[in-house]
Order: C-alpha cells, then sequence, then structure tokens
C-alpha cells in the first residue's frame, strides 16, 4: 500500500476546508465566561484511556491522570517532569531536553520506551509499535491538556503492548467558549520557546490550533535542539447522532545530539563533555487521523479511528556506542578518537517509517434486572513499513556514501508488518460489585528484506491475551479493585528474522501474567489516595543480549522475571479540605516501592564472556527500588500559586550481573540514587489576562549518572526559565 505525505495533506486539507465551508453556515453562540468550568467542555469524538467524563470509579485497576492543573502548577520542561508524578513511572532523561524520553513502568527496562504504549488521544503515537516499538520522536508536553496512565487489566483494549501499561496523552478539548494564549519563556542553556494556541467552538463546529518553537541546549556541552511542532484538530456534528474529529500533526527537529555516553575516564575528566561533536539529528512526523462517532441507538454507540503517520529520520553519528568508539575505528584514516573531529567518518543512520491503521469500536449498555451491563469491542487493522539504510561517509560532515575502508551503503532492509487485532470486554454491574471479563488477539505478520543480498524471510504470531477486572465500592467515594490479565509484547521484525539467511529466529514474544490488588478513595473532600499492590509474573523477558548494551541492537530471552510492589498516590487541596478562605495550600506525593524486580528460575548472564555465570536471583537492572516525588504548593485567589517538587530515584544497576564497580566504558556499574528539587512560582494579573513565571529545575544543580546503557550519561543540569502568557 502504498500511503504518502500526499495522502496525509490531502487529508488535512480536506479536513480544514470542509469545517470552514460548514462553520459559515452557522451564527456564532454566546460564550461562558469560564472556559476552565465543566460544562464549558464540548466533547467531540475521542477514544480515551480514562473516560474524561466518568473518571476512574469504572477503572478495574491501577490508574493516574495527570490533568490540566497539574501540567499548569508545576510547568513541566520534559515530559519526562510531568510522568514522574505518577507512581510506578521510572522516566529516564537522555539528551536533556525531551525529546527521546525513557519511560518504564513497575520496574520495566525504560531504554526507549520499548516496554510502554504511547498513544495520543487513544491512537497510536510510536512510529512502529509492532515492528519496532522505540521511541526516537517525542512531541514536546506542552501540546497536551492531560496524561493518562493505565496499569490494570483494562489496558488489553489497547494494544499490542499489555506487559507495562498505557500513557495515553490527550490533546486539549473543545470549549464552548473560543480562546486560547500566547506565551514566550526563555531561560539559561540557551533556552527559547514560543507558543501559540487557539480554539473553540461555534454551533456545532470547533477548531483547535496549537503551534510551538523551542530551542536549546542539552546536558552536555556540543549539544543543541529546535524543533517546531504544529497541529490542528477540528470537529463537526453531522446530525443529533454524529460527530466526526480530524486532526493533523508536524513535528521536526534538528538536534545536534549523540548516541554515545561517556567512558569511566571521560567522565572523571569531565561529567558534561560531548566528544562528538559531528552527531546530527534530522527528525520529521507528520500524522493525519479522523474519529467518527455514530450514536446507533441511546445506549450503543460506534467510534472509528482511522489513523496515518509518516516520521523520517536521518541520524549521522560518529559512534555507535562506548564499545565502538569511533564506527570505523578499523579504518587508517580514522584510527581511533584522536581523530575523531578530523578523518573520522560518520555514520548515517537513515530510516523512514509508514504508519496507518482503522480501528472500529463499540460501546453498548444494557439492563438485565439485577445485571447491568457495559460492552465495548472492536477490531483493529494496522499497516508499517519501514525503510532502513545505514551509509558510511568519508568525513564527520559527509552526508553522502563515501569510498574508504568500512564506507559504502552497508545496510538496505525493508521491513513490513501487518497486524489484525480483535478485543472484547464486559463490565458486568451488581450492586455495588462489577465483574469485567475481556480478551484481546493479536495476529501479526512479519516480512523482512535484505535489499543488498536479496534475502528475504516471513513469520506470523498469533496470542490470545485474556483479563479479568473486579470493583467493590464499599461507599459512594470508595473502590476496591482487582485484576488480572496476560501480559504481552512483540518482538521486532528485525530480533524474529535472520537479515543474513531470512529465517525465522527463535525468540518468544514477552509475556506475563500481571495481577493487582488495590484502593482508590476520595472520603473526605479534596483529599484523594490510590494504594496498589501489584504483581509482574514474566514467562519471558526480552532484553539486550548485554543489558549494557555493548553488543548492539540484539535481543534474547531473558527467561522469567519477577516484579512485585506497591505504589501510593495521594493528592490534597486544602481549600476544599477546611474553609481557608483565599489560601489554598495543597501537596501531591507519588511513591512506588519495587521490592523485587528480579530474575528467577535457571538464568545465566547475556554479558559476552561471563554466558556461564548464574544470574537466578539478580535484581534486573535499571529497576529502582524506591522512586518518590512530592510536590508541596500554595495558592491565592489573588493569582499567584507556587510550588516546590523534590524528586528521588533510587540506585539501580546497570547490568545482569549487579555489578557495583564501574567499568572501564561506562556501561556497567552501580548507578547511585539521587534527589533533585524543582520549583516554580508564577502571578496571573487578571485585568489583563497575564500571567508572568519563573522555575528552577534541579535548583541545586546536582550532578548526577542518568543512564550507563550507551556509556555515561549526566542528568539534566540546573535550568533557570522564565516566562510571560498573555490569554487570548
Amino acid at each position: 500500500m502504498n500511503f504518502t505525505r500526499r495522502h496525509l495533506v490531502n487529508l488535512a486539507t480536506v479536513a480544514l476546508t470542509t469545517w470552514t465551508l460548514s462553520a459559515r453556515a452557522e451564527e456564532p453562540t454566546a460564550t461562558p465566561s469560564e472556559p476552565d468550568a465543566e460544562e464549558d467542555v464540548v466533547f467531540a469524538p475521542q477514544v480515551d484511556v480514562i473516560d474524561s467524563r466518568s473518571g476512574l470509579e469504572a477503572t478495574p485497576g491501577a490508574g493516574q491522570v495527570v490533568d490540566d492543573r497539574a501540567l499548569k502548577r508545576s510547568r513541566p520542561f520534559t515530559v519526562n517532569e510531568a510522568l514522574r508524578k505518577v507512581p510506578g513511572v521510572h522516566a529516564r532523561d537522555e539528551e536533556g531536553f525531551g525529546l527521546r524520553p525513557n519511560i518504564g513502568l513497575r520496574g520495566l527496562n525504560p531504554t526507549r520506551s520499548t516496554k510502554v504504549l504511547l498513544l495520543e488521544d487513544g491512537i497510536p503515537l510510536a512510529y512502529a509499535p509492532y515492528g519496532d516499538n522505540a521511541s526516537y520522536y517525542h512531541p514536546p508536553v506542552e501540546r497536551y491538556e492531560r496524561i493518562e496512565v493505565l496499569k490494570g487489566s483494562g489496558q488489553i483494549l489497547f494494544g499490542p503492548h499489555t506487559v507495562g501499561g498505557v500513557v495515553n496523552y490527550v490533546t486539549p478539548t473543545f470549549r464552548s467558549a473560543p480562546g486560547g494564549f500566547v506565551s514566550v519563556t526563555a531561560g539559561t542553556r540557551e533556552q527559547l520557546a514560543g507558543h501559540l494556541r487557539y480554539g473553540g467552538s461555534w454551533g456545532d463546529k470547533g477548531l483547535h490550533l496549537d503551534l510551538q518553537r523551542k530551542q536549546g541546549s542539552g546536558s552536555r556541552r556540543n549539544t543543541h535542539s529546535v524543533l517546531h511542532d504544529a497541529s490542528l484538530k477540528t470537529f463537526m456534528l453531522l446530525g443529533e447522532r454524529q460527530g466526526l474529529t480530524l486532526r493533523f500533526s508536524h513535528y521536526d527537529e534538528v538536534s545536534q545530539n549523540t548516541y554515545s555516553g561517556l567512558t569511566q575516564a571521560e567522565w572523571d575528566a569531565d561529567p558534561r563533555q560531548n566528544p562528538f561533536e559531528n552527531d546530527w539529528m534530522y527528525a520529521s512526523r507528520q500524522g493525519a487521523s479522523v474519529t467518527h462517532d455514530l450514536e446507533l441507538s441511546r445506549a450503543v454507540t460506534l467510534t472509528t479511528n482511522v489513523y496515518g503517520s509518516l516520521f523520517d529520520r536521518r541520524w549521522w553519528r560518529q559512534s555507535s556506542n562506548s564499545n565502538q568508539r569511533p564506527n570505523d575505528a578499523s579504518d587508517p584514516l580514522c584510527g581511533g578518537m584522536d581523530n575523531l573531529n578530523t578523518t573520522c567518518g560518520n555514520q548515517g543512520r537513515l530510516r523512514q517509517y509508514r504508519t496507518m491503521g482503522i480501528e472500529p469500536r463499540v460501546k453498548a449498555s444494557y439492563e438485565l434486572h439485577p445485571v447491568r451491563g457495559e460492552l465495548e469491542a472492536g477490531l483493529r487493522l494496522h499497516v508499517e513499513r519501514q525503510d532502513r539504510l545505514q551509509l558510511n561517509g568519508d568525513l564527520p560532515w559527509s552526508r553522502s556514501v563515501g569510498t574508504s575502508e568500512n564506507a559504502g551503503l552497508v545496510e538496505h532492509n525493508l521491513r513490513k508488518n501487518q497486524a489484525l487485532a480483535g478485543f472484547l470486554q464486559n463490565r458486568f454491574l451488581v450492586g455495588a460489585f462489577s465483574y469485567t471479563p475481556g480478551v484481546r488477539v493479536e495476529h501479526i505478520r512479519y516480512q523482512r528484506s535484505n535489499r543488498l543480498t536479496d534475502v528475504r524471510g516471513e513469520a506470523e504470531l498469533t496470542v490470545l491475551i485474556p483479563g479479568m477486572g473486579a470493583t467493590w465500592e464499599p461507599t459512594r467515594r470508595t473502590t476496591v479493585f482487582a485484576g488480572i490479565h496476560r501480559g504481552f509484547a512483540p518482538p521486532r521484525t528485525e530480533d524474529v528474522i535472520s537479515n543474513g539467511t531470512g529465517a525465522t529466529v527463535d525468540l518468544d514474544p514477552e509475556l506475563s501474567w500481571n495481577s493487582e490488588l488495590g484502593v482508590r478513595s476520595e472520603s473526605l473532600r479534596g483529599l484523594s489516595l490510590e494504594a496498589t499492590a501489584f504483581r509482574m509474573d514474566f514467562r519471558n523477558q526480552i532484553v539486550p543480549a548485554s543489558v549494557a548494551g555493548g553488543s548492539g541492537a540484539t535481543l534474547t530471552n531473558a527467561g522469567r522475571t519477577l516484579h512485585q510492589g506497591v505504589e501510593l498516590s495521594v493528592s490534597a487541596e486544602g481549600d476544599r479540605l477546611a474553609k481557608l478562605g483565599a489560601h489554598n495550600p495543597y501537596a501531591t506525593i507519588a511513591y512506588t516501592f519495587l521490592f523485587d524486580a528480579e530474575f528467577v528460575g535457571r538464568r545465566t548472564s547475556s554479558i559476552p564472556g561471563f554466558e556461564t555465570v548464574s544470574v537466578t536471583g539478580n535484581r534486573v537492572p535499571y529497576a529502582p527500588e524506591h522512586l518518590l516525588t512530592v510536590g508541596l504548593g500554595y495558592a491565592h485567589e489573588v493569582g499567584f500559586d507556587a510550588r516546590v517538587e523534590a524528586v528521588y530515584v533510587g540506585k539501580q544497576f546497570a547490568d545482569d550481573l549487579n555489578t557495583s564497580a564501574p567499568s572501564p566504558d561506562g556501561q556497567r556499574g552501580l548507578i547511585d540514587g539521587h534527589a533533585i528539587f524543582n520549583a516554580t512560582a508564577g502571578y496571573t494579573w487578571q485585568q489583563v489576562s497575564t500571567t508572568a513565571f519563573l522555575s528552577v529545575k534541579n535548583l541545586a544543580d546536582t550532578l548526577y549518572v542518568a543512564d550507563r546503557t550507551r556509556g555515561l550519561l549526566p542528568g539534566t543540569p540546573r535550568l533557570v526559565l522564565a516566562g510571560l502568557r498573555y490569554e487570548l
């Protein structure tokens, strides 16, 4: 199927033209004065992971929402900062600008966010969730109004990845009062950002436009990024029983960013250096989607998503990881780090991903006294195409094929995936109890072609993913929930089909049994909490052949692993707990205690040279025992709001041997625990609709190790940001 950029542009043009022509026939309606009021929200067709209207009460599993209020109060610089407000989430920094977040849930390895399903408005955000679920692209967090995180059995409605959880980014809802804002932010490390948002509804039409530009330096020297992000969303009602939402987005990025960390000697000399000054990433993504909502009856609704995206990535880099420094070290013109920026060539990792799909979902409610029921079922047809090239050049600044040793076209791969998924879930309600069984079926077809050798191969995979959740409401404001479901994540195309022979590689999918027991309550108005105990028993977890990343991209079956822990989320609003007049002190807590995250059964190390060493009972890499985020704030009705936040990440190992002493290449060794502090304050002049704010990230400028996967990477240094926001 030839799906090109032209199709996306045509879809966006049709969407905007249709909306404009139909809007001309409508007279503007009167608009309320408080756009944040619940009654001023227009519910356009959209698939939510956690329904914004019914909230968490009906969710048979752990889930949290970082809402618009929380995002405005904390003014997160990256999505990592926002997600750390959710228990169970380990969001690790990489380049310090939030371009490539590394998100792990409940002790799963966060590298490239491969163990989590990322959605935007319920639609796949990753460029290849079936064939290569790695995150080399992420929109700026400022695009979103709400972030939903679901970790319980309900996630089987949103595959293919059900091992850890679902993160759904929600774009702003349509307000009945048209409006928006324009903001400018500047700060240290050459930070400069502009943001324009405008939207609203006119009669039975709505429009939302979001434009952003951000630039600045990262966590190390010789790093700098510029990105542009634009999104357009429209909706229209097609009579009394139908609605249509159309979306189009464009993202482009130019980044001076390296793939490699530092060796131990380089870290000791200067932890914020970056020897690879000629590493550059050029990326762009265009996405389009249509959501059609049809009310078949008062009890039955059919929602259909049609979506597509194009992602182009050109990453020219001087290194692949700390064990290959530089890439063409065998080339006599290179030979070592001394010639890195003179005669050592760059390596072009050139990728293009095309993704499209259609997913109809039906929701139906019914009553067979004394049982009430809520049914949700659907199908998804999803297609992916990966075009992958590797060009090795002769010079650090070259962007073409070289002629020296190790230069030229060394990879030319075509990889395809076709997936058909079906899902069915029914919630039975009897008095204060509910029971929610569900099942998902995933059928995936893999194809891989090595165009350099004309070798081809195919493979297929079919998996049944059942789940069951239950809730009990002993009081109107308290819910006890429990659930168990099958965790599943498909292997990548490149790992199940050999590039040399086209034969199928014996690499199983990730499979686990995930269970949890918890309670959520708002027994006191203004005080909400959720506490959850969870267990993830993996029959097979897939990890890099060297967990530290030294052997490149090859994956291997890791065998059984066991993850067990508890999570706690608390939120308190002082003005709702007590009569405080104009004052509102508030607080939030997100805590995770992962007391088990270990290899079980017979298991030996995957690290070259240690294949006979047993690691049974060792802790899984990148699974800190403790994660804690505490926020304390104070707001006054005159328009002042200030907040301080403490973030603690416990110690973690970087390899399956649980090595404590650092290795010379920087890829193995204990990562010590660390704490950082953030603060923000703002004041709004209501008369002129203007807000001024000041934020400081990592107040104490704490130096800590964020990652060792490809060598030592430092965490984000202190960042001071100041800005103005004017409401339109």
